[in-house]
């Protein structure tokens, strides 16, 4: 059976206690879907990977319905919630666990950094992982806010839109692929948590969801002169899916066309290609290509 058709099967059946029971409306603008399968809060618990050892950052802990279970396996958690409505339910549930703090903050906004570092420091433990019910409009800065910070997490495990984490997950080089595979993969290994079906949130979404865990590297799989660079060379590359990388890499901007050419064939890729079918070693190359052109033109 289909994850999505056990989701739909369970979802009226295992469930924690509905967000609407609690007094609280989701909001609309902070893009709230509570989860309530209690199924699918298992999964993720456990696919985390976290134990007595961890200090875990949750995002976005809405009701508490993930933060609870996280801190019966956790040696601390330290939940970072936007809704300044639901701080007061989160703090009476968590009360009595003795190893929650509840942050009033957008994550977007907090110095991880200094979280982490006080925090391993406080309670003496060894490792930090991240976990969060994203809110689907700003999926991708949250979690290229969490790559780039290089925080020193082993893994961020994250819930977000089913039709996001298909293209995060897919592999570069391949038609599902997009400019945040790359960049997602240039950072982690990305591991498939579950699939989940749009009931088991309240309110119901229009999309279903899934849950992938993003295991840091210790080291990039590719190696660039110029990270900016390499980025800037995926992004235009991507800008215009449909127009051969030749056409779509003028988006870079202070490059002529025979000078992309040029880098291109240095790289051993045939202009006609489209960015799709690059792996990040042809973008790596093709990015020190185009920086070997910028040197040769300041020298000029």
């Amino acid at each position: 059976m289909s994850r999505s058709k056990k989701n739909k099967r369970n979802s009226n059946n295992n469930r924690s206690v509905p967000a609407k029971s609690a007094g609280i409306r989701p909001s609309k603008s902070l893009g709230q879907n509570f989860l309530t399968d209690e199924e699918v809060i298992r999964e993720i618990v456990e696919g985390s990977n976290i134990s007595k050892e961890t200090f875990v950052i949750e995002i976005g802990p809405g009701t508490g319905a993930l933060t609870l279970p996280l801190a019966e396996r956790a040696g601390h958690v330290t939940a970072v919630e936007l809704d300044e409505r639901v701080i007061p339910g989160l703090r009476v549930k968590t009360f009595s666990l003795g190893n929650v703090d509840i942050i009033h903050e957008d994550i977007l906004k907090v110095d991880l950094e200094a979280l982490i570092s006080e925090n391993l420091a406080k309670y003496g433990l060894k490792e930090v992982r991240i976990v969060g019910n994203l809110p689907y409009y700003i999926t991708t800065p949250i979690i290229m806010k969490l790559l780039e910070e290089e925080t020193g997490a082993a893994s961020i495990t994250v819930m977000m839109q089913k039709e996001v984490a298909d293209r995060i997950a897919a592999e570069p080089g391949t038609k599902p692929a997009g400019a945040i595979t790359y960049s997602v993969h240039y950072y982690a290994e990305v591991s498939r948590i579950t699939d989940v079906g749009r009931e088991s949130f309240y309110p119901v979404p229009k999309v279903d969801s899934a849950v992938l865990r993003l295991d840091l590297r210790e080291e990039h799989p590719v190696k660039v002169a110029d990270e900016d660079l390499y980025f800037n060379c995926i992004k235009a590359g991507f800008s215009h899916r449909r127009k051969t990388l030749l056409n779509s890499l003028m988006s870079l901007g202070g490059y002529e066309k025979a000078e992309i050419e040029r880098a291109l064939t240095a790289a051993g890729i045939e202009p006609e290609r489209r960015a799709e079918s690059l792996s990040m070693e042809e973008f790596a190359k093709l990015a020190d290509s185009l920086g070997g052109i910028n040197c040769e033109t300041s020298k000029n």
